[in-house]
C-alpha cells in the first residue's frame, strides 16, 4: 500500500486510521471489530511507509515493520475477520481460505526472519524486496485469503468491497510496474469509506 511521497502517505494514513477509529467506535458486536478494524491497520501501515520515504529505502525498521504488515499480518487478518461477520451458509467455504492465509503467512514471515527486507525510492514508487522463496505460490494463497474471503463472504457489501480492492489493486500494480506511481493509498481510502458504510449499517441493524 504505497503512496507516491511521504506527505502523501502520511496524509493518507492519518485521514485512513481516522476512519478506522470511526469504525471501531460504531462497533456494537465483538465479531465485528477485526473487519471494522481493518481501516486502522492499513492507516498505521501507510504512515509507516511514510517513514520509509523519509529514510531513503534501505533496510530500516519502519520497511521491515511495513512488510510485516503488509504480508504475513494482513493474510491472516483479513479472512478472519471475514470469517468472524459471515452470516452461517458462508462461513464453511471461508474456513479454506482462512487456513491458507495462515500457510501463507507462516511461510511470508519465515520469509522475513530469515533474509533481510530493503526498499529502494523509484521516484514516485517505492520498491520492496526480500528472499520470498515459491513466490508464484505465496501469490496464489494471499490473494484468495485476503481479496477471495471478501468476494464470497455473503454480505452485499463486503462482496463490492472485494472487487473495489480486486480491481484496484491490479490497476495499481500496473502503475506500480511501470514505476510510473503509486497509487494504492487512494484505493485504501475508498475501501476504509466502504468499510465505515459496513459498519453503520450494521449498527443500524
Amino acid at each position: 500500500m504505497t503512496c507516491w511521497s511521504a506527505t502523501a502517505d502520511l496524509v493518507a494514513g492519518t485521514v485512513v486510521a481516522g476512519v478506522g477509529v470511526a469504525c471501531a467506535a460504531r462497533v456494537r458486536a465483538g465479531r465485528d471489530l477485526p473487519l471494522a478494524a481493518l481501516p486502522l491497520l492499513l492507516g498505521v501501515h501507510q504512515i509507516v511507509e511514510a517513514a520509509v520515504w523519509e529514510s531513503h529505502g534501505g533496510s530500516e525498521l519502519a520497511t521491515t515493520v511495513r512488510a510485516v504488515i503488509a504480508l504475513p499480518l494482513l493474510a491472516v487478518w483479513v479472512p478472519a475477520g471475514v470469517l468472524c461477520v459471515a452470516p452461517p451458509r458462508a462461513r464453511r467455504r471461508l474456513v479454506p481460505l482462512l487456513v491458507v492465509g495462515a500457510g501463507t503467512a507462516a511461510m511470508l514471515a519465515y520469509g522475513l526472519v530469515t533474509g533481510p527486507v530493503t526498499a529502494q525510492i523509484r521516484d514516485r514508487t517505492i520498491g520492496y524486496a526480500f528472499d520470498l522463496p515459491h513466490a508464484p505460490l505465496l501469490v496464489a494463497g494471499y490473494l484468495p485469503a485476503t481479496v477471495g474471503s471478501l468476494l464470497l463472504a455473503g454480505d452485499r457489501r463486503l462482496v463490492a468491497l472485494g472487487g473495489l480492492v480486486a480491481v484496484g489493486a491490479l490497476g495499481c500494480w500496473l502503475l506500480w510496474r511501470l514505476e510510473f506511481v503509486s497509487t494504492w493509498c487512494a484505493v485504501a481510502a475508498v475501501c476504509s469509506v466502504v468499510l465505515y458504510r459496513w459498519v453503520r449499517a450494521r449498527h443500524r441493524a
